[in-house]
């Protein structure tokens, strides 16, 4: 009896150890595959930080955070084979805390970006990066949460964010979030102070979109009206009226002089209550739906007044 329980003992033990060799070789793995594309950088001139990056092509293009970069033109670059370059910072986008960066040389390791849409919750998640002075230093976790909203500096809300307790320190930012398949899921941006195990990244797609933007045009285009506005109680009869079934919607506070929605009629004191059919809940919602698609395309607001429900045609320009 006792030896039959001494064998369960240590078949369990093995297999125990089993299981964790195979997680080590798991994150083992994707780090080699990405740990040699993760950078330090650090601002050259201006206001003096750090942080971390990744090469995303051979040519020498580097994602990181806007917020790690700041307002500084160039960048120094240090790969963990000590190399070590100029970089010139190509655009930044203080909405989702991404910024893109051209280093001189060529760089034979690279971190393909995934994608993030295929995440499900409990998936490795491993963190590589610089923190707290500590250079190319790996963490480890799993997805806590997907689809989370995190304001950026700018005030503005960004969406799909990555929830993970994979530990996150100062410097860790723009460093990549990477899957047990060694592919980029996000680009870490932000931890919560005071909390323990909550982290987030930018997703890895958001990321794509912001980074094929800058190459084209040097920055992210979004859409345009000139209005400035409020979430507002929208009384159930209007919602009954906009055949919407939500209970506020966004109420103008301003409307820009010959901008887009001055153009098309809208009026300070207007409640847009859909865009297009969808409703808008409030200003988040709004200045979600105003995306580079929509620019120069005919766009139709549900639009409360006190005289009644109408449908206001708006045509959103480019941001400037």
């Amino acid at each position: 009896m006792a030896l039959a329980a001494q064998k369960f003992q240590t078949d369990d033990t093995l297999a125990d150890g089993t299981l964790l060799d195979a997680y080590s070789t798991t994150v083992a793995d994707a780090v080699d595959r990405i740990g040699p594309a993760v950078c330090r950088i650090e601002r050259i001139g201006g206001q003096g930080g750090h942080g971390s990056g990744f090469v995303i092509a051979p040519d020498g293009l580097v994602v990181t955070n806007f917020h790690v970069v700041g307002d500084a033109k160039t960048v120094r670059v240090s790969m963990p084979d000590g190399a070590s370059s100029e970089g010139r910072v190509l655009g930044r986008d203080p909405d989702t805390d991404i910024a893109l960066v051209r280093a001189d040389g060529s760089f034979a390791d690279v971190a393909p970006l995934g994608d993030s849409k295929r995440l499900r919750r409990g998936q490795i998640a491993i963190a590589i990066g610089n923190p707290l002075g500590f250079e190319w230093t790996v963490t480890s976790g799993v997805v806590s949460a997907l689809g989370r909203s995190m304001r950026a500096s700018t005030g503005r809300l960004i969406d799909d964010v990555i929830q993970t307790d994979a530990a996150l320190n100062p410097g860790n930012s723009g460093g990549p979030l990477v899957s047990s398949a060694g592919e980029v899921i996000g680009v870490n941006t932000a931890m919560i102070h005071g909390a323990q195990g909550i982290a987030f990244a930018v997703a890895s797609n958001t990321a794509n979109f912001v980074i094929s933007e800058i190459i084209r045009f040097g920055r992210v285009r979004r859409a345009f009206i000139g209005v400035s506005a409020d979430t507002t109680n929208l009384p159930r009869r209007a919602a009954l009226l906009s055949q919407v079934s939500t209970s506020t919607a966004v109420r103008l506070r301003s409307v820009e002089k010959d901008g887009p929605a001055a153009k098309a009629g809208l009026k300070e004191g207007d409640i847009i209550a859909a865009i297009d059919g969808r409703p808008v809940t409030g200003v988040d919602d709004l200045v979600r739906m105003l995306d580079a698609e929509r620019i120069g395309r005919e766009t139709l607001c549900t639009v409360v007044r006190r005289t009644g429900v109408s449908q206001v045609t708006v045509t959103p320009v480019a941001r400037s």
